[in-house]
């Protein structure tokens, strides 16, 4: 029987981790593709997944199409959920048979079992977690009761609700779906420094750079050194150079076991100064997250301040090189990319960073000759 796991990613990342998925796992079947979420469906165990680009992965017992719940307190998604899981509770023993008729019902006694019962053996206690749309949504206290005991008879666990060695979820999402999943990671978001990029996001920006083996990449505003770290520890590439004028941040970039590598040459060093310490072309990706002009301000105009360091770019890359740039100043930086003869976009991915809208943008330099 195959597995089913819910990754959970940067909203507005949809088609670069669907591919990064089916290019990973030959045998897999995306189940669902959501905003900022899929559900796929792989004989591979989740000890061999080793993605990057998930904020989390769950694994999933049941789905069920609810439909938009109604203002109604009986319409509750989650306690439909609850208590459907609750009548193939009515005899574990006899297996969890299933009632449902619906072609599309994934849920299965034997997974169910597995998902529930098997646990690391350091594993002792459990929280069940409700969640309406990504907020904490309130359970009838019988239900909660009821599917906590089941829960606990089939895993030999104990609920522990202000705490918990592992977490069951019923997540409802907005698309009409409700989800019974047990969750496999946690989240580093909440110890993130402000500013700081998640790993995640940091990986899948070098992703979408295609860095290759023996490439030299540069991040000119490597900040706290997500970025930095990401093409270091999982991308083959010979060179990363990272630069930032804020000493401290630098400082704390270079505390990162991946940056202490003869790979990595690490510099203070304004942006407007990059082309006395580098030559011309001699960057085959650039992957950077420069000022928005939103928490940090810059020392010119916003779109002055584009059009010099977007110029500094086209210098610096090779002919054929990209530069991955996340920005929230869309118009400025798409102006002047315009502005310069052999850079070109070739995609736009809005996103959602800490709650603020931004892009993704994926630029190439065309050659002399082309």
């Amino acid at each position: 029987m195959k597995n089913i796991f819910y990754g959970s990613f940067i909203s507005g990342m949809q088609t670069p981790v669907a591919d990064i998925v089916k290019g990973r796992l030959p045998d897999v079947s995306i189940l669902k593709l959501l905003d900022g979420a899929i559900i796929f469906e792989t004989e591979a165990s989740y000890d061999t997944l080793n993605f990057f680009c998930f904020n989390n992965i769950f694994a999933v017992i049941d789905i069920l199409a609810t439909g938009k719940p109604s203002r109604s307190k009986a319409a509750n998604p989650l306690e439909l959920h609850v208590n459907r899981l609750l009548k193939y509770a009515l005899s574990v023993q006899s297996g969890l048979k299933s009632t449902s008729r619906n072609p599309e019902d994934i849920f299965h006694p034997h997974r169910a079992k597995s998902v529930i019962a098997e646990n690391n053996k350091k594993i002792q206690t459990f929280r069940l977690v409700c969640s309406m749309e990504n907020k904490p949504a309130p359970l009838d206290e019988n239900l909660r009761l009821n599917i906590e005991t089941f829960i606990a008879r089939i895993s030999g666990l104990t609920s522990e609700r202000r705490g918990g060695d592992t977490e069951f979820w019923f997540l409802y999402r907005s698309e009409g779906i409700s989800l019974f999943m047990k969750r496999l990671t946690r989240s580093i978001e909440k110890r993130l420094r402000p500013g700081e990029l998640s790993p995640q996001l940091a990986w899948l920006l070098c992703k979408l750079a295609r860095l290759k083996s023996g490439e030299t990449a540069c991040d000119p505003f490597c900040g706290y050194g997500s970025i930095a770290e990401a093409a270091l520890k999982h991308f083959p590439i010979k060179t990363l150079y990272a630069f930032d004028t804020n000493a401290r941040a630098l400082n704390t970039a270079g505390q990162r076991q991946s940056l202490k590598t003869d790979r990595c040459i690490a510099k203070h060093l304004n942006v407007f100064d990059l082309d006395t310490f580098l030559q011309p072309g001699s960057c085959n990706a650039i992957i950077t997250d420069p000022p928005w002009g939103m928490y940090s301000k810059t020392d010119i105009p916003l779109d002055q301040f584009y059009n010099q360091i977007i110029a500094i770019f086209e210098r610096l890359l090779s002919e054929g090189g990209r530069a991955v740039i996340l920005s929230a100043a869309k118009g400025e930086l798409e102006a002047a990319v315009g502005n310069t003869e052999l850079l070109y976009i070739t995609e736009s991915i809005p996103v959602l960073v800490a709650g603020k809208k931004a892009s993704v943008f994926v630029v190439l330099k065309r050659s002399v000759a082309g």
